[in-house]
This record gives C-alpha cells, sequence and structure tokens, in this order.
C-alpha cells in the first residue's frame, strides 16, 4: 500500500526511521517550507537559510534516488502553512490516503502529531527517532528513583552501550572524564586555523531571495552565507575539523578570543540537529583519530562527553520533564531583556563580542553561551521566558529540545537543580581568565565596584544576596557564603548599590 512518508526540517537523514523502508515508484515523499515552522520563533536569518536549503538539497537527493517528492517551496500567501494543511494537499494530489511519520524532536510538533490520527482518514503510523542514541524511554528508566540526575553517571552508562573508548568495560586511560585538562586559557601564538566554508549553489541562492523577501525583518544578518547544507559538506566540515581542529580542541575548547569566534571548535552541531550528520558516525570517526594516534585522549574525551553524553542526556532531560519543563522558574526572574541582546551595543566587551558574533554568524561556542551571555542574564535576573526565546532564536542550532534544558538548567538554574548542582554564576575574573576581552573593555577588570567596575564582579554577590535563601544551603556555595560574611558591611552597602544601579540602567 502506498504511503506519504512526511519529512521535516530537522530530519534530512537518508536512514530516518520512515524513510528506511520507504519505496521507490510507490511511496511518496512529502516535505514543505512552512509559515508555522519558520515563524514559531522569529529565528535568525542564517537559520531559516540553512533549513530551507538543506530541505531542498535533500530532496532533491531524494528524487535522484528515483523517489517522487511532493515539496512544497516557501510562499506565505499561498499553500499549506502547517503540517497538517500539506498532508491534505499531497492527498488530495495523489490519492494517497495512509501516512508514516517519525516523531518530531520537539513537544509541540509531536502534540499534533499523536492527535493527527483522530482527524485522518487513512492509516497513520508514528515511529521513534532512532538516530538519537538513548531513547526517552530509555532515558526514564536509568532517571527513575535517582535524587539526582547528575550527566557524568548517564554519559559513563553510555560509554559502556556502545563500547566507545571503552577496554575490558574500563575506561581507556583510566578515567571517564579529562574536563581537568580541558580549561586553559587562549595564549598568545595561536595557529587557529580557518572555518571550512563554502560557495552557494543556485538552490541557496534561490533560499537566500526568499529569506531577503519574507524574513528580511528577522534577528542576524543573512551574508555572506557559508554553510553546508548537503550531507557532503557536513561531512566535510567534520573531516576537516578532525584534521586540523581536534588536536587543540580539549586544551582549549573553554578559550575565548576577540575576533576568533570559532577557535577550535567542530562547528557541527546545526548539522546534527537537522541530520545532515548522525551522532554515532560523528562519534566513531573521533574516537578513530584517538586510536589512530591522530588526538590526544583528553581532546577526544572531551568532544565525545559533549555528543555521546551532554547531547543524549539533555534531551531525556527534556522529554522526561516537559511539558512542565517549560514552566520552570526557581529563582523568581523578571526582569525584561535589555536591548542589547539584539544589537550588541553595550560597553562590556565580552558581550558584545560574544552577541556581535552571533548576529553575523549564528553561532557563539557554549563557553560564550554559558559563562559570558548566559552567566550575565542569570545575575541579572533575566526572565527565562524571555531568554529561552531569544537562545531558541539566534543560534542556528537552537531546537527547543536541547535549547530548553542548557539554558532553564544550565544557564539560569531555573529548574532548581535538576541539571546543575549549583548556579553557573561567575565573577568578571573567570572570563578574563578564559579570554582575553577585559584588554579592550571600556570597564576595568581590576575594580570591584563603582562606574568603572566590571559589572561582573558586583552583579555576582549581589545575586548570592538576592538568593541567599535558597542558595546558601547548596553545599557547593557554602564557601562562598562563608567569604561573604566577612565582608563588611559598608562594603556590602557599596556593592549592592553597584549592582542596583546598573540593573536599573537595562530598563
Amino acid at each position: 500500500m502506498a504511503k506519504l512518508c512526511l519529512v521535516m526540517g530537522d530530519q534530512l537523514t537518508r536512514d530516518l526511521a520512515s524513510l528506511k523502508n520507504a519505496q521507490i515508484g510507490q511511496d511518496v515523499i512529502v516535505m514543505g517550507e512552512l509559515t508555522e515552522e519558520a515563524t514559531s520563533v522569529r529565528h535568525h536569518k542564517k537559520k531559516i537559510a540553512l533549513i530551507f536549503s538543506a530541505m531542498r538539497h535533500f530532496a532533491k537527493s531524494l528524487e535522484d534516488e528515483g523517489f517522487t517528492v511532493l515539496y512544497q517551496t516557501y510562499d506565505e500567501d499561498n499553500g499549506a502553512s502547517d503540517f497538517e494543511t500539506l498532508l491534505r494537499n499531497a492527498s488530495e494530489q495523489t490519492n494517497i490516503s495512509d501516512v508514516i511519520m517519525t516523531k518530531a524532536s520537539e513537544y509541540r510538533p509531536l502534540a499534533w502529531q499523536t492527535s493527527f490520527h483522530e482527524k485522518w482518514q487513512g492509516d497513520v503510523r508514528l515511529l521513534d527517532d532512532d538516530r538519537f542514541l538513548a531513547s526517552a524511554d530509555e532515558f526514564s528508566t536509568w532517571a527513575k528513583g535517582k535524587k539526582q540526575l547528575r550527566m557524568e553517571f548517564f554519559y559513563r552508562e553510555m560509554r559502556r552501550k556502545y563500547n566507545v573508548l571503552i577496554d575490558d568495560d574500563k575506561p581507556i586511560g583510566g578515567q571517564w572524564n579529562y574536563d581537568s585538562e580541558n580549561r586553559k586559557p587562549p595564549k598568545s601564538g595561536l595557529n587557529i586555523p580557518p572555518k571550512t566554508n563554502f560557495i552557494p549553489d543556485d538552490i541557496t541562492n534561490d533560499v537566500l531571495d526568499i529569506v531577503d523577501d519574507y524574513f528580511g525583518d528577522h534577528f542576524g544578518e543573512l551574508r555572506p552565507f557559508d554553510m553546508a547544507v548537503t550531507r557532503a559538506q557536513a561531512l566535510s566540515v567534520l573531516d576537516a575539523f578532525v584534521a586540523q581542529r581536534l588536536v587543540n580542541f580539549g586544551t582549549y575548547q573553554d578559550a575565548m578570543m576577540q575576533s576568533e569566534p570559532f577557535m577550535f571548535h567542530a562547528h557541527i552541531g546545526a548539522y546534527l540537529n537537522i541530520g545532515l550528520l548522525t551522532p554515532l558516525e560523528v562519534i566513531r570517526r573521533v574516537e578513530h583519530a584517538y586510536h589512530a594516534d591522530n588526538a590526544p585522549l583528553n581532546a577526544v574525551e572531551g568532544f565525545i562527553r559533549q555528543i555521546l553524553g551532554w547531547r543524549e542526556y539533555i534531551r531525556g532531560i527534556y522529554w522526561h520533564f516537559m511539558p512542565d519543563y517549560k514552566q520552570y522558574n526557581a529563582l523568581d526572574a523578571s526582569r525584561a531583556l535589555p536591548k542589547f541582546y539584539w544589537d550588541g551595543n553595550t560597553k562590556m566587551n565580552c558581550m558584545k563580542q560574544s552577541i556581535s558574533q552571533t548576529i553575523t554568524h549564528a553561532y557563539a561556542h557554549h563557553i560564550q553561551r554559558l559563562m559570558v551571555i548566559g552567566n550575565f542574564s542569570l545575575l541579572a535576573g533575566l526572565s527565562p521566558v524571555e531568554v529561552n526565546e531569544w537562545y531558541l532564536i539566534v543560534y542556528s542550532d537552537a531546537f527547543e529540545w536541547v535549547e530548553m534544558p542548557n539554558v532553564s538548567g544550565m544557564v539560569l538554574f531555573a529548574d532548581d537543580g535538576i541539571v546543575a548542582s549549583k548556579p553557573y554564576a561567575a565573577g568578571g575574573n573567570y572570563i578574563d581568565k578564559m579570554s582575553n576581552y577585559c584588554q579592550n573593555c571600556a570597564y576595568n577588570i581590576k575594580e570591584k565596584t563603582g562606574d568603572n567596575a566590571c559589572p561582573f564582579h558586583y552583579l555576582y554577590w549581589d545575586f548570592l544576596w538576592r538568593h541567599e535563601e535558597k542558595l546558601r544551603s547548596n553545599p557547593r556555595l557554602g564557601m562562598i557564603y562563608r567569604t561573604a560574611d566577612k565582608m563588611a558591611d559598608e562594603k556590602k552597602q557599596i556593592i549592592r548599590q553597584s549592582a542596583k544601579k546598573f540593573l536599573d540602567s537595562l530598563n
């Protein structure tokens, strides 16, 4: 029996569950650039261009195999605006009523999928997305009965399950985690390889014109556009990372340098999250580099931990706690997002650098997201709803399943410790240590209070005092609060005054 096979914009994988047994000459692949998906939030222009172009290229590759593909290009005035209308139009055009789909990665479209069969005339099959390495049920089984859901222990189970960097059921090198070796600050003279770029082809240029026409008022810069939009291109980005960057990835993965937005990172997050790459193939490729003596263990383990550990863990958290997770706000944060989050116009050079490169590239690496932008969001008490929406808008790799637990859990401590054992709060000294941003900042990193002081210094202490009732009992913060207790009252008052003046200026 012929089927309509729906493929969503982040499911661009040939071995997608609903495509594995698709029959050429019988089944019809249905894809579409939909208003509802493109405008659910005001996505970065580069993000929309990436997904639309990758979808078109993927559809063409399926047609080259011999499949019939019904593909709707973007037009906000004509055609389907949502998945259901897209399928109804396809059914009328083909006279096929049976539908097969792979489960969506986010709660909103999955909710539609699970109720779709109730209003559809034909048979509807909904398959698990087996591209991920731990199913939602598997994670929930692991989580059951645990008081703390720490990623490190989940990661060890995943290492064993897939036999990654394992020898005789023990971690290669004698330890599971080499994070302590992966925190070196940048140094002068680093030879950072250029990012792998691509010249847009005719398909991509057509998409860029559409984004200009329909999404020109969205966040970010569209051109130059140099991202991978095919599987072959994404694989070449992975190859370049393994050959050129992996050797230094571990040592400098937390480092930040002005005018060097990409450092030694892989730049494949967006390609993983839309399906151009699959996690296990990436893990095996990097693991092979270690066994071939082409990369040190601290770099290989640190990178694999991000995918096999953190990525899978975060997805598990999302599905285990949704939909309630979306509403969490343990610290009652409510301040509106400052205007400079949208234009980068701030005297804080670390924020300016991280936001400006996000505007240009739809990218920032994890320390910029966590310890610069995220740290400021936490200390300033910004609304979790607004901060989550901002992260979802601005990054090309941001989908709710991966964005929300990272932001609400790791960045904002809004989930009250489900993801992080303590708030990831820090003063300005951390940024000074891990970057060269402070050298070119209007604020003085050496000054602790007053108009010329680095705002992170006084915001840090003010944050701890504002939330003392909740946080003082946290065993990882006991020493910090004991240090605060030793401060003279006059010093505390000056810190609070500096913080109030700065926070009031955000309004």
